[in-house]
């Protein structure tokens, strides 16, 4: 994959394409809590975007149908679950490698960076199981998202659980918590160094985290105080797949290349932020912004949660 790598949190896999994993069957263990989401006219973007060229803006209305949407995260306890059922291999263990944020890497451990994004390693044999590569677990972390998943894995999941991943305009409406106008889950109020609102970085990134919330990567995924829908951590933690292909509503030259090279690697919407972003770098943790990768990425900060029409029920 060759297209450049954003001033963002998500590295570009840089994978050669390979054919997409089946998506299986529903008939699994499912233990989330489930949220119904009231239907509706809907703000979505917004008309003061950060970030331009990701396509935040400008805001516009969308008549929404209602639906349901995890309280939170995938879990690695759920993850394990579906993979124990299935015996399914996510796009990380048949590349044979994921990246994973230097400050996790044991010392003296030698590993490749993507161009532009040195605090990111290639690391061989590093997947959701795994996340830091061989010799880590996450047996202290299975209430934590899975990470190391792409948007393949995720779809593959969705679909075994009886659901689907959620569009970009209901992960907005669900993110929002009822506040239309909502920045954030909660609200207005900025999340900084001594006010942390959600798991983001704290300090200067990449190089030194203040761990002022307690948490240097992820966080279980029910941490924090959830939105006026009873979603958690929908912004901070990690990067949540949307079903959509990425693109920019503009007209201008630059949107149009985006566009082009968006198609050309099939990216797909994430939304969210993750841990390690900062107002500073990848001021991404706000329910307007946006990124978009190739549905074969994955990193150890990216995650999913499951949408469910309404009057569906998830596979038990």
């Amino acid at each position: 994959m060759e297209a450049p790598v954003k001033s963002c949190c998500v590295p570009a896999s840089g994978r050669a394409a390979g054919p997409a994993p089946s998506l299986l069957a529903a008939g699994g263990v499912d233990d989330a809590r489930v949220v119904d989401i009231p239907g509706g006219s809907v703000t979505l973007g917004t008309d003061t975007p950060f970030f331009r060229e990701d396509g935040e803006g400008p805001a516009r209305r969308a008549a929404l149908r209602p639906f349901r949407i995890d309280a939170h995260a995938v879990s690695n306890r759920r993850y394990a679950a579906f993979v124990a059922a299935t015996g399914y291999r996510t796009e990380a263990e048949r590349y044979g490698w994921s990246y994973v944020f230097h400050s996790f890497l044991a010392a003296g451990t030698e590993a490749p960076s993507p161009e532009g994004t040195p605090w990111w390693r290639q690391v061989h044999g590093a997947y959701w199981a795994v996340p830091e590569g061989p010799g880590s677990t996450i047996a202290d972390r299975l209430d934590h998202p899975a990470t190391h998943i792409g948007w393949n894995d995720a779809a593959a999941f969705a679909a075994w659980a009886g659901g689907r991943l959620p569009s970009e305009a209901e992960w907005e409406h669900a993110a929002k918590g009822g506040d239309d106008s909502a920045r954030f889950p909660w609200g207005a109020a900025e999340p900084d160094d001594g006010n942390a609102l959600c798991n983001i970085w704290q300090g200067r990134f990449p190089v030194r985290n203040s761990l002022a919330d307690g948490f240097l990567g992820t966080a279980p995924v029910d941490a924090y105080r959830p939105n006026g829908f009873g979603l958690f951590n929908t912004c901070g933690n990690v990067w949540e797949w949307c079903a959509d292909p990425f693109r920019v509503r503009s007209l201008s030259a630059a949107a149009k290349q985006r566009n082009q090279a968006a198609t050309a690697e099939r990216e797909r919407v994430m939304k969210g932020g993750s841990y390690l972003c900062h107002r500073s770098y990848c001021y991404r943790y706000r329910i307007a912004a946006r990124s978009g990768r190739s549905p074969d990425t994955s990193a150890g900060h990216t995650g999913f949660r499951v949408a469910y029409d309404a009057g569906a029920s998830q596979a038990m």
